[in-house]
């Protein structure tokens, strides 16, 4: 797991989104668990509370749950979750952006197709 400790993001941030990142690709398939928080404190060279932060994150957002005794799984209908999360966040950090920059350029809606057309095909 590459996490940056020079980052501006917390660690615990960086576990969270590892995981999330591993779950979408596929490493993690719907209610298979997870490694332990042990071994992601140990895997990673942090602090077992540090690992603990960033999986509580996504206990809270029901995208892994606890099964008493036996350990972290990804619930059911984790991916799509996520999917509509990070699409969300895709918009409101990129395309709103993106438009306000055509706006400000006087970039029509067709010009912005064709450079997105243009960017898929490189």
């Amino acid at each position: 797991m590459p996490l940056k400790f020079d980052d501006e993001r917390p660690i615990f941030i960086q576990v969270s989104e590892w995981i999330e990142d591993a779950i979408l690709s596929g490493a993690f398939p719907e209610e298979s668990q997870i490694p332990s928080i042990t071994e992601f404190s140990v895997t990673c060279k942090i602090n077992p509370a540090t690992a603990l932060k960033g999986i509580n994150l996504l206990v809270n957002k029901d995208i892994i749950y606890k099964k008493r005794g036996l350990g972290m799984f990804v619930a059911t209908g984790a991916i799509d979750k996520l999917r509509e999360e990070r699409k969300e966040h895709f918009y409101k950090n990129f395309i709103e952006n993106l438009i306000t920059e055509a706006k400000r350029l006087n970039l029509s809606e067709s010009d912005i197709k064709s450079m997105i057309e243009r960017g898929f095909e490189k």
